[in-house]
């Protein structure tokens, strides 16, 4: 096995030998006919030829490398621009899904209200009944009062018949001051209740202008759910374009690095262009998008001022009402 091992290696190094012999020689003969080429001038005239070719050469390799460079930075700003767009639109579908939340939230306080005006109204039948039941009592106590003072009047006539040592100037004197103090007290209590009136009617104005703003927000509420749907159907029609005119672009940047020869730069050139206007219109679709988005944001962060001002108006009524309650109340008791 070793014999047979150095057997071809003698011959290998035979083959190697000769390799080396052939290309010496060759070398010999090519280095005599440069030498006599040197001196012929037809030899000069083919290496001024020669180099004046390679030298256009290098040039068309400068010129296409100079077109690849341009193209390879047109595609990295194309990216770039692509990876901003989808940013944005990142952000804007975060802010969708934040408005939307928003949305959720302002229809809860929404359903809070309603409940809220649901019981103001039962709160104010109530106050209604017990002011009525305030005013039948009123109106009990000032007949018995009236019978009082009849049967007073009566009484005081009777002692007045009578041949007793009593002053009739200190008794008339006594009933003034009595029905004095007793008229004070009808339009103290008269006053008191045209008050209570005024106040609970001025409630129930405050209540329905509640109840009507609260359905000119709900329609507010509505009209910006329906530019909400618009503006995201228009934003999936943004996207999909944009992913069409990226893999056109990508088509033309794979069709650009395939054929790098001259007759197919004006082709490359005139597709960036196309990309290039591409991308400012969609530029100009993302500003318009974004100033839409901005006003929908602004009219949502005008109805959260208007549902803060309706459910402050809400709980002063509550409080006002509560209030009346506690003083028709107190006269009651």
């Amino acid at each position: 096995e070793e014999s047979l091992q150095m057997w071809d290696l003698n011959k290998r190094l035979e083959a190697y030998l000769a390799r080396v012999k052939f290309l010496e020689e060759e070398n010999e003969m090519l280095r005599a006919e440069i030498q006599s080429a040197k001196g012929s001038p037809a030899g000069n005239s083919w290496r001024v030829k020669y180099e004046e070719e390679l030298r256009a050469l290098r040039d068309a390799l400068d010129h296409a490398f100079r077109e690849k460079c341009t193209a390879e930075l047109a595609r990295d700003n194309l990216y770039e621009e692509v990876q901003q767009v989808k940013s944005r639109c990142q952000k804007e579908q975060a802010a969708r899904e934040e408005a939307k939340k928003q949305l959720s939230l302002s229809r809860k306080e929404l359903e809070e209200e309603r409940r809220a005006q649901i019981w103001l109204k039962e709160r104010a039948v109530q106050l209604e009944k017990e002011v009525e039941a305030l005013l039948e009592v009123h109106e009990e106590e000032k007949a018995g009062l009236d019978q009082e003072i009849a049967s007073y009047s009566q009484s005081l006539e009777s002692f007045r018949c009578a041949p007793v040592a009593f002053q009739p100037v200190e008794v008339e004197d006594y009933s003034k001051r009595l029905s004095e103090i007793w008229k004070g007290a009808v339009e103290t209590y008269k006053t008191e209740v045209s008050q209570l009136e005024g106040s609970l009617c001025q409630a129930k104005e405050n209540l329905w202008k509640a109840v009507e703003d609260n359905h000119q927000s709900q329609l507010q509420l509505q009209h910006l759910e329906k530019d909400l749907a618009g503006l995201k159907a228009r934003k999936e029609m943004l996207e999909e374009s944009l992913a069409q005119q990226w893999q056109e672009q990508r088509g033309e940047a794979e069709k650009f690095q395939a054929s790098k020869g001259g007759g197919e730069a004006p082709g490359a050139r005139g597709g960036r262009e196309w990309g290039a206007l591409a991308m400012e219109a969609l530029e100009q679709e993302q500003q318009s998008l974004r100033v839409q988005i901005a006003r929908v944001l602004e009219d949502r962060q005008q109805l959260m001022h208007l549902k803060m001002s309706l459910s402050l108006e809400v709980a002063t009524y509550r409080t006002l009402l509560e209030a009346e309650s506690t003083r028709l109340q107190m006269p009651a008791g």
